[in-house]
């Protein structure tokens, strides 16, 4: 036995290795449907190859877990940290981001291969052999959390994957999803007031979402359900990605540098609009949360609506307010629908569907502070240009995310699953 890991008990060991199995698998299986061309395509450079995303959360728990906490260990191969290795510049070189597509080798079966032996390996660190010390449980937490992530990006990758494709492969086969309960144009009150922002709990959340503090709202309004794709239609059938007087000096640009007039993966054939799904080539179902917008196009809708986007902090109390805990009808990667749904009855959609744009920019919390070595590369030096998504979508795990969880992308990006709800003020 390892004494020098700590003290863990068998039942906590064990609730660890059950999770750590169920989070592996479900990212093997939402690579089952792919064929082996399917996971070496690259196509823009913000999409990772499926092999590459199988390989790097491998790594993680290889490099971070069992190379320093398992006796004996050996790695699988050397030249895996090289090819593997993300961002984190505390482990040294690493193959190239552009051009992760160029890797025919290893091959997927390899990479599989690499899959069960660590999963093995940390099955064994996991048998209640060693002792695993608070530290490592962390660690190992948040390799689980990384591997969601990861999951979630997967599920944007393959669909950008198989959406450029003229032959519109389908991905999933899925049943129709008919229309929304209830559209309704109805606005919940939030008072003025001085709110709590940030995590507060004892379960694992990400270092952004701490240091906990105030804020102070003024009184506003926020819609009660996400933005259709029907709405959205009539955004585009007014001109509005023709007319300036909607649209941000940089999101203008944008428009007219891309040729853009209307969300990714849409196109319009004989009249009538289409989009690319996961379950292949479909007409735009009106009552859909309309995705696949970036945060200019979010802001352009707002302002043509004669209304506003959210801040990151407005969403949270809002969400906190009318939406505390997850509902049952929330629409998670745990339901297998891999698509946005028609809205069911009055519920809010504050989590799941899809992510929602805030005006905020990603900045650190007051009293916010990184982890040291590697991990704290993890969220804290990306606070720079990049604005804020809350609340989820159809491809995040359900027991993923939370009220105050914080995502965040370049405010030009669209491939994710992002949407919008809108506010205004009294």
């Amino acid at each position: 036995m390892n004494s020098t890991i700590g003290s863990t008990s068998l039942s906590v060991t064990r609730e660890l290795l059950t999770k750590f199995l169920e989070v592996r698998k479900l990212t093997v299986e939402i690579c089952e449907p792919l064929q082996p061309e399917d996971f070496v395509v690259q196509p823009v450079v913000d999409v990772s190859p499926p092999k590459w995303h199988l390989g790097h959360t491998t790594w993680f728990f290889e490099n971070f877990v069992l190379k320093d906490h398992l006796d004996d260990y050996q790695l699988f191969d050397k030249d895996y940290h090289f090819l593997f290795n993300s961002y984190y510049e505390h482990e040294g070189e690493r193959w190239q981001r552009a051009n992760r597509g160029l890797l025919s080798r290893p091959w997927v079966k390899e990479v599989m291969a690499y899959r069960k032996y660590v999963d093995d390996h940390m099955s064994q660190l996991l048998s209640g052999e060693y002792e695993i010390s608070d530290r490592v449980q962390h660690i190992l937490t948040i390799g689980l959390q990384h591997e969601q992530q990861h999951q979630e990006l997967l599920v944007y990758d393959l669909k950008h994957i198989l959406g450029i494709n003229p032959l519109f492969p389908v991905y999933k086969s899925g049943a129709p999803t008919g229309k929304a309960e209830n559209l309704k144009e109805n606005y919940l009150e939030i008072a003025e007031g001085t709110y709590e922002i940030g995590y507060s709990g004892n379960e694992f959340c990400f270092d952004n979402e701490l240091g906990r503090h105030r804020v102070f709202l003024h009184r506003y309004k926020v819609l009660d359900r996400l933005i259709t794709a029907g709405e959205y239609l009539e955004f585009i059938n007014d001109g509005g990605y023709k007319d300036f007087r909607h649209w941000l000096m940089e999101g203008w640009e944008w428009v007219n540098r891309e040729e853009v007039r209307a969300p990714f993966y849409w196109l319009e054939q004989d009249g009538v609009w289409k989009h690319f799904t996961l379950s292949g080539l479909e007409e735009v179902n009106r009552s859909e949360p309309v995705t696949h917008i970036n945060f200019y196009e979010a802001d352009a809708f707002a302002r043509w609506k004669g209304k506003r986007l959210l801040s990151e902090f407005e969403w949270e109390v809002a969400c906190n307010q009318y939406e505390p805990q997850i509902p049952e009808e929330a629409n998670f990667v745990d339901s297998r629908n891999f698509r946005p749904m028609p809205r069911k009855g009055n519920h809010t959609q504050f989590f799941g569907d899809v992510w929602e744009w805030t005006n905020s920019a990603y900045l650190p919390y007051p009293y916010y502070e990184k982890e040291d070595g590697a991990l704290g590369e993890y969220n804290g030096k990306f606070m720079i240009n990049q604005m804020v998504l809350r609340g989820g979508s159809f491809a995040t795990s359900k027991n993923h995310i939370r009220a105050s969880y914080r995502n965040f992308f370049h405010p030009h990006l669209r491939w994710h699953f992002t949407g919008i709800r809108l506010a205004e003020n009294f």
